[in-house]
């Protein structure tokens, strides 16, 4: 099935069934500081799944454009991805599990037409947090599904969240297609990998609490998720989502420019196609090349891409691969909007690159020199310093006559990525995810120094770029081109200071996205809305100091804030600055 059958049909299957289609949010979280980049369709969500109400109501559905970097190591075979497309629907407190797979069936074998016999279930065992899920077998089995094609499995596979330390959780259920030859087994073995997962529909029934007890959720919430390169594939009768509308451009580029097939050079050629298209959407969404954060995980990308794409012998070779991902992609505009940045970026990312690569090859003839042997931590240090795949150091080795220590490079690259998992642990542990008083206190912060950047500096051209914000303190980048003198610094934070004391009313409206333009409310990232947007405004009606599209938690009144002081003026990216504040509780301002 084409990738855009396959949305247009589900979109049109949920909107007619009461729900209304929101934005696909851009790849820079701007409610969900847990994670680097928008993982899934859910995390533009995060308030409202906490209860905040969204302005489209209960019912919503849309295709989300989402990064999972935890998925760049596993690229190369039939079904991983860094960049995908997930296709949601959501109930916020309206209805809950029976309906949520009714309609899912509905979808599977009405709208898709897929055969109930190819279809089986997973649902939750149940452990000592929570009985196991009878209740979802049960409407599965009214369906028509088969008891034997419906397994119980633990939390690992079964469960969701919560997004942080505590919040909203609860079993999921999972639904698998029979992608083999013939008629599927009778007995559903979720081992068996013929049996491809196509959806999860996750039932936020409880709520984690501080003291780790599971509590029924006072709003049970229902969030679904099913990636369309991987159901597109599967539907066209594909096992491998390489050689579906998603990607099979790309691809057929590669051996344009590679001379070479794809059978034969599947991995390499599915790493450059997938990488490449992820930096595509990456720097369309704002972000460059760079030794930090977001910026790193793109470098990764762009070089792990032009790696193997040497060894299929191309050289300059990255943004005519890009070209097809433009057209595969028409429907978002802000591509084309940005295409000749994005090609810019990978042009001089790839130049840059060509020059770390001739200093490997120098360190190569230097370790490889009269030895017999490349010791592991010399190949791992050609991989990880100059970017030299282990293939690569392999087939010069050979030309040389030299031996690598394979499982001495392993052992050092497991070593690394078990240093990288403990050092991104702390990303996924808390921030708005939590929705805790301080997030909400900081995240109100947020709009108070937005507008007062704007006023002491007396520019109001100034955007913000982006924040990331934890129950200690809050981030906020905003274009500029300069660096704040201590003067400005000072300014700023006594003006942020006066609001709270002030004691400004926090108030939420909800309207359309022009009314909330023709009212002066900014807008973050240039997002496309929806039908509304809730606009929040600090201050008296008419004398607001600060008025912004905003998705979530605030509180009521800005003397509930404490002491605001910037701790941090630094340099984010070219063009960007980033300041780091906290609120101090204030007795004599609260």
């Amino acid at each position: 099935m084409d990738r855009t059958e396959l949305i247009k049909k589900y979109i049109s299957f949920f909107t007619e069934n009461g729900h209304k289609e929101i934005a696909n949010a851009s790849l820079i979280p701007e409610n969900d500081p847990t994670v680097l980049f928008t993982t899934a369709g859910m995390h533009p969500l995060v308030p409202v799944l906490l209860g905040a109400r969204h302005p489209l109501g209960k019912r919503l559905c849309n295709v989300q454009r989402c990064i999972r970097t935890q998925d760049i190591d596993g690229v190369g075979d039939a079904v991983h991805h860094t960049f995908f497309e997930m296709l949601g629907n959501w109930s916020l407190g309206d209805y809950f599990k029976e309906e949520a797979i009714r309609l899912s069936f509905e979808f599977l074998t009405k709208a898709l037409k897929v055969p109930v016999e190819r279809l089986a279930i997973s649902c939750f065992a149940g452990d000592r947090d929570a009985p196991k899920d009878r209740e979802s077998a049960d409407v599965w089995k009214s369906l028509g599904i088969p008891e034997e094609r419906i397994a119980f499995l633990g939390k690992e596979d079964n469960w969701w969240g919560p997004a942080g330390k505590t919040g909203p959780c609860g079993p999921d259920t999972e639904m698998f297609y029979w992608s083999g030859e013939g008629s599927p087994p009778k007995k559903f073995d979720p081992k068996d990998s013929r049996w491809v997962e196509i959806w999860n529909d996750v039932l936020m029934q409880y709520v984690k609490d501080e003291k780790g007890n599971y509590c029924e959720a006072a709003q049970k919430n229902v969030d679904t998720g099913m990636g369309v390169e991987r159901t597109a594939a599967v539907l066209s009768g594909l096992d491998d989502d390489y050689l579906s509308s998603c990607f099979l451009p790309i691809i057929r580029e590669l051996e344009r420019l590679s001379g070479k097939k794809y059978a034969g050079h599947e991995k390499e050629m599915r790493i450059i196609a997938d990488h490449v298209k992820a930096a595509v959407f990456i720097i369309a969404d704002g972000v460059t090349p760079s030794n930090v954060e977001r910026g790193y995980v793109l470098r990764r990308l762009i070089r792990r891409a032009i790696r193997y794409g040497r060894l299929l012998g191309m050289r300059n070779f990255v943004p005519r691969a890009a070209l097809p991902v433009f057209d595969i992609y028409s429907d978002y505009r802000f591509l084309e909007k940005n295409k000749a940045v994005v090609l810019r970026e990978l042009d001089e990312e790839e130049k840059r690159f060509a020059k770390t690569l001739e200093g490997g090859m120098r360190e190569f003839e230097r370790v490889a020199k009269n030895q017999k042997r490349i010791s592991g931590r010399d190949a791992f240090l050609l991989y990880q310093s100059y970017g030299f795949p282990i293939e690569m150091t392999l087939e010069l080795a050979k030309e040389k006559g030299v031996k690598v220590d394979e499982r001495g490079f392993d052992e050092e690259n497991m070593k690394h990525q078990e240093l990288s998992r403990t050092a991104s642990a702390g990303v996924f542990k808390s921030g708005l995810a939590d929705s805790s008083e301080e997030t909400k206190r900081l995240h109100t912060a947020t709009h108070l120094l937005n507008a007062a950047i704007k006023d002491v500096l007396r520019d109001k051209s100034i955007h913000q770029r982006g924040s990331n914000i934890t129950p200690e303190r809050l981030r906020f980048d905003f274009s500029f081109g300069r660096k704040l003198t201590q003067e400005e610094i000072r300014k700023v934070e006594d003006l942020v200071n006066e609001k709270i004391r002030e004691g400004l009313p926090v108030t939420a409206a909800e309207m359309s996205p022009d009314e909330a333009l023709r009212s002066g409310a900014e807008g973050v990232f240039g997002h496309k809305y929806g039908e509304a947007v809730s606009v929040y405004s600090i201050g008296t009606k008419g004398r607001e100091f600060s008025r912004e599209i905003c998705a979530g938690p605030h509180v009521k009144n800005t003397k509930e804030l404490g002491r605001f002081k910037i701790v941090k003026e630094e340099a984010s990216a070219a063009g960007v600055r980033r300041i780091k504040a906290v609120l101090e509780r204030d007795v004599h301002m609260v």
